[in-house]
C-alpha cells in the first residue's frame, strides 16, 4: 500500500470535507448522531461554520480520501483537554493503519496547541474500539455519558484520555 498522509482542511476546503463526511455517513450511519439525508442539504454557510469550530483531518492515499477525524474543545472546563471525535476510515483502509495516522495526527495538533490532554469518547462495550484506543496508549476514565446514537453495542460511552506531554493524571471531562 501507498503511504497514508494526514493533512488538516482550512475552511476553503468545506466542500472536501463535505464529501468525505457524506461519504463516512452514507456508510456508516449507525456511528453518527447526524444523518446523510440531514448534512447533504446543509449550505456552504454551515459547512464553513462547521469548519471554523473544529479542526477536520483528512487523511490520503495517492491522493484519495480514504479516512477522517475532528479536533475539537473537550469543554469549558476542561481547557487542556482535546476532543479526537468523528473518526471514520473507509472499509477497504481499514486496518491498515488509517485510524493510527488519524489519532497521531490529532495527538501531534492537540500537543502543539498547548494541550496535555486528548479524550476520545468511545462506546463501553465496543470491544474492538477500546482495544484500539488502549493501544494507542488512552487510559479510560471515570467519565461517561449516554450514547448519542442508538447502538447495538451498548448504551454508554466511556471517555478515553491520552496523556500528551509529562502530566499523567487524567483530567476532569
Amino acid at each position: 500500500m501507498s503511504e497514508i498522509s494526514v493533512r488538516e482542511l482550512t475552511e476553503d476546503q468545506w466542500e472536501t470535507y463535505r464529501r468525505v463526511r457524506l461519504a463516512a455517513l452514507e456508510e456508516s450511519p449507525q456511528a453518527f448522531v447526524a444523518t446523510y439525508a440531514e448534512e447533504q442539504a446543509y449550505d456552504e454557510a454551515f459547512w464553513r461554520t462547521r469548519m471554523r469550530r473544529s479542526r477536520r483531518l483528512l487523511a490520503e492515499v495517492d491522493g484519495r480520501a480514504v479516512g477522517v477525524a475532528s479536533l475539537g474543545e473537550a469543554g469549558p472546563d476542561s481547557p487542556t483537554v482535546a476532543e479526537l471525535f468523528g473518526l471514520w476510515v473507509a472499509p477497504d483502509f481499514r486496518g491498515a493503519g488509517v485510524a493510527s495516522q488519524l489519532v497521531q495526527a490529532g495527538a501531534d495538533t492537540a500537543r502543539r496547541e498547548g494541550r496535555t490532554h486528548l479524550a476520545y469518547w468511545v462506546n463501553t462495550d465496543n470491544g474492538p474500539a477500546v482495544a484500539f484506543a488502549s493501544g494507542f496508549g488512552f487510559r479510560p476514565t471515570d467519565s461517561r455519558r449516554p450514547m448519542r446514537v442508538a447502538s447495538e453495542d451498548g448504551d454508554e460511552e466511556i471517555a478515553m484520555v491520552l496523556a500528551l506531554g509529562a502530566d499523567r493524571g487524567m483530567p476532569t471531562l
